[in-house]
């Protein structure tokens, strides 16, 4: 194969760069086949469906990506990156990257320890039961092969859990006994309608039963150990910056993230007195001004914030924005939109629940005809304060901004370029700050393309929603890395970023169940910006926003620093022609 595709035309001789470029691309294919073995959940999920029936046990899992870790790193340290393409260059980072942060995460984190999360498997099930890749018997016949191991599996779980986050165990028994629906019920629904015959159903209930069993004994006995004596959910902050350097992959360290935050905390209130200032009549009337100017912004916003949508209207407000923003985005010409990609709006699924309240689902760059969902997380069942504090957090002006930032022309469009990226290393080994980040830039883009026609009510509700960008790596940072209670976390959320007491009481149990995610919106976003003010000052005159979004999204979901040094240099090239 290696010779098929290096082979040139007789009589003309290949450069070593060519050789070293075409040995690369079948290198990155023969990667990826191994890693799939090896991971076939995370293969599932991005539509790669010739594993979907097997289940790894965690110990195999650990002992094999630790191998393939080890020698992949040594087969890459053979190929000369300065005779490699810049895209292949690129992937050589992603990939290295990918193998590095691998070992630190299981020799040195060793979250599989003290995170039962971890042994969540509930979404893959889910996904091969639910997305229609594959004619529904064949979808079953995975799902009931896959579930042989299900018991198996659970038990060594539980050899592998010690001394566990009792936040952590918390947040997993919810999601296991939610997921445990997906065997017990939803299983058996889908059989009734696939055709298959009686007795080999009842071979397949039966054996989804003892999964469910599995699930729920292993859940069972979390709830045994739990304790507030569990391993504290800080990081510390060795553990913290190694994290953040595995993740983020910035060319900013997490402390120089931190103190930007910190100085941009203090522009954006400088911003927000300004606006309040001006609409404190409007809304406040002939009430005399605060002496404190935070105050007068926390007054001003919670008038505003009374206008919002109700608990039973929520999903179907959401609905009616995305083809609202859609007309906008492409009459502004910001950003070419794929029609042939729809997005759907749904209920987030049960075993989702718990972390995010609006999220997006993308299909793998494997599955290039999936659907994207947009999940919004249900109200039902709130009581009403609960319910109202959410609402206005989540009023008319934010759940706009809301919309832009899941869905157009932030997570949705971005996912929808990122899976026609060529190159299928920087699709799979997508970067959270670049997605994220990106998400947030759009915000700003479309405010400053007019849209909201430009009221002051819209621009100082995204300086509170930035602010809450902001405060999310202030936040995390603090806590991870260093001693902040969860007092001191509510005041700076509510008191400084301005949000409802739900809003930081779900943040804060945010950030006791994930570290080092919640930088990464403030972390993109700044180096998205900084990037697009590089590039718009190499332009000059030919600089146009649509070219520089397009540009920078057919770099798949590679880390911002590496699509920086590829922006730029092609410029530099084309300057020297």
């Amino acid at each position: 194969m290696a010779m098929l595709i290096g082979c040139k035309k007789e009589g003309e001789m290949m450069q070593p760069e060519d050789k070293n470029n075409d040995s690369f691309v079948v290198y990155e294919q023969t990667f990826l086949e191994k890693l799939w073995e090896i991971d076939p959940d995370w293969a599932t999920t991005l539509g790669y469906h010739k594993n979907d029936s097997l289940l790894v046990m965690p110990s195999d899992y650990k002992k094999k990506l630790i191998s393939f870790a080890k020698q992949n790193l040594d087969s890459l340290s053979r190929y000369p990156e300065n005779e490699l393409s810049e895209s292949n260059r690129m992937d050589y980072y992603l990939m290295q990257n990918y193998l590095r942060a691998s070992q630190w995460r299981l020799e040195q984190l060793k979250a599989y320890e003290w995170d039962p999360t971890t042994y969540n498997i509930s979404g893959t099930f889910a996904y091969i039961l639910n997305e229609p890749y594959a004619p529904l018997s064949k979808r079953l016949t995975s799902f009931y092969q896959k579930m042989e191991g299900v018991p198996e599996y659970f038990k060594e779980a539980q050899k592998q859990v010690k001394n566990p986050v009792p936040e952590l165990t918390e947040l997993a028994i919810n999601q296991l006994n939610s997921g445990a629906d997906i065997f017990s019920k939803d299983f058996a629904d889908s059989l009734k309608k696939s055709g298959i015959a009686e007795a080999q159903q009842k071979q397949m209930t039966d054996r989804a039963q003892l999964a469910a069993t599995a699930i729920k004994n292993f859940t069972t006995w979390l709830q045994s150990i739990k304790s507030d004596k569990g391993r504290s959910f800080r990081l510390g902050k060795s553990l913290y910056d190694e994290k953040f350097e595995n993740e983020i992959q910035s060319s900013f360290t997490a402390q120089q993230v931190f103190n930007a935050a910190m100085e941009r905390k203090k522009y954006l209130h400088k911003q927000m007195i300004k606006i309040s200032r001006e609409l404190w009549p409007k809304y406040m009337g002939a009430k005399a001004l605060p002496a404190d100017s935070l105050e007068m912004v926390a007054e001003v916003i919670n008038e505003i914030s009374t206008k919002h949508t109700t608990p039973e209207q929520f999903q179907s407000a959401i609905e009616k924005q995305i083809p609202q923003l859609s007309a906008f985005v492409q009459a502004k010409e910001l950003l070419t939109l794929d029609a042939s990609k729809p997005l759907v709006v749904r209920k987030e699924p049960a075993y989702m629940a718990g972390v995010a309240g609006a999220s997006v689902s993308a299909p793998g760059p494997y599955e290039k005809t999936g659907k994207t969902y947009y999940n919004v997380g249900s109200l039902s069942g709130w009581d009403k304060d609960k319910a109202e504090s959410y609402l206005r957090e989540y009023n008319d002006y934010t759940l706009q901004i809301l919309n832009i930032h899941e869905a157009i022309p932030g997570h949705y469009a971005q996912l929808v370029y990122s899976n026609k990226s060529p190159s299928m290393i920087k699709s799979i080994f997508g970067n959270g700050a670049m997605v994220e980040g990106w998400a947030v830039y759009t915000e700003e883009m479309m405010l400053d393309a007019g849209y909201g026609n430009n009221a002051p009510e819209m621009k100082l509700i995204w300086y509170k929603w930035n602010l809450r960008t902001v405060c999310n790596t202030i936040l995390d940072y603090n806590v991870h890395a260093g001693n902040m209670t969860k007092e001191q976390a509510i005041k700076l959320l509510t008191k400084e970023a301005f949000q409802q007491q739900a809003e930081a009481e779900g943040k804060w149990t945010r950030v006791t169940v994930s570290s080092v995610q919640l930088t990464s919106y403030f972390t993109g976003y700044k180096e998205i910006t900084e990037l697009r003010e590089a590039y718009k000052k190499k332009m000059a005159d030919k600089y146009r926003l649509k070219d520089f979004n397009e540009k920078f999204l057919s770099y798949g979901s590679a880390p911002v620093k590496y699509i920086k040094e590829a922006m730029l240099a092609q410029e530099k090239q084309a300057e020297g022609k």
